[in-house]
């Protein structure tokens, strides 16, 4: 019985840590097709929105998806492809967009401004940093329960 009161704030514990990761190479990726200065001019090819329910109160969210497509320019001349989510809701199919996208990996390209960084930053920083309690208090938690029963 000892063993639940480790391995499940240990597993909550690396499920923080992983998304955490994830966050934070999110925002890593679009760092660097910002930083790197290349752009291209991307079409959008298809916009579709999905919708989930959350919570027991059965609210729903609506996450608006864009499929965009460009050439990299002086490259090969195939085109490439890439989805993003939650982008402008002014953006429709047909319309043209500044991409930017990193040297090595078009395909992790982004038709989102530079300017959302620090809108992006906020938010990673936020998630990285509620991953980073509940790990303290997964950590706390084991702690005190080897500490209380003499471990």
């Amino acid at each position: 019985m000892d063993f639940m009161f480790y391995a499940i704030p240990a597993l909550i514990a690396a499920l923080a840590l992983f998304m955490a990761g994830k966050t934070v190479a999110s925002l890593l990726r679009l760092k660097a097709a910002w930083r790197s200065g290349l752009t291209a001019e991307g079409r959008c090819v298809r916009t579709y929105t999905t919708t989930s329910r959350s919570g027991d109160d059965n609210r729903l969210r609506t996450t608006m998806h864009h499929v965009y497509e460009f050439t990299v320019p002086g490259g090969d001349g195939r085109p490439v492809r890439f989805e993003e989510t939650d982008g402008p809701g002014t953006v429709i199919e047909g319309d043209i967009v500044p991409v930017h996208y990193p040297a090595d990996r078009p395909e992790r390209a982004t038709a989102l401004s530079p300017e959302r960084a620090t809108r992006a930053t906020v938010g990673a920083v936020f998630v990285v940093g509620f991953c980073g309690v509940v790990t303290a208090f997964c950590v706390f938690f084991a702690l005190t329960y080897a500490t209380v029963f003499d471990f």
